[in-house]
């Protein structure tokens, strides 16, 4: 079974993407192949075409994702108190193990700091 591959927006902090590269996933920002200005719609694609869970911690991605009744790809939003990047960067590594079956099935999830929802793609 191939690893999962993840695509960080903007608001994911470089140093969150550095760490999780330096744990064995492969993680790319989106301004390493689309520009810091591209619309999420574009970013969105982007993620479909290479086979690419979206991170982020912008809500317009459920939207859009719940819009064009996408059953891929899957998405994870960060809602958590603090968007330090060690913070976020130990959220996301006690999480992505736990829900990889999900993200290859098409999954939204939304991780809190205590808790972690996931809704099967598509959203109706």
């Amino acid at each position: 079974m191939n690893p999962l591959r993840f695509i960080a927006d903007v608001h994911i902090s470089p140093l969150t993407v550095i760490a999780l590269q330096q744990q064995g996933y492969d993680i790319l920002r989106t301004t390493d192949l689309l520009p810091a200005t591209a619309p999420d719609s574009d970013i969105l694609e982007l993620a479909r075409v290479e086979n690419r869970v979206i991170i982020t911690q912008d809500l317009d991605f459920s939207m859009l994702v719940a819009l064009g009744k996408y059953d891929q790809p899957s998405l994870i939003t960060l809602r958590l108190s603090s968007a330090k990047p060690d913070v976020v960067t130990q959220r996301l590594l006690e999480v992505l193990p736990q829900s990889e079956q999900e993200l290859r099935e098409g999954s939204a999830l939304t991780i809190e700091d205590y808790s972690v929802r996931v809704r099967k793609l598509p959203i109706f």
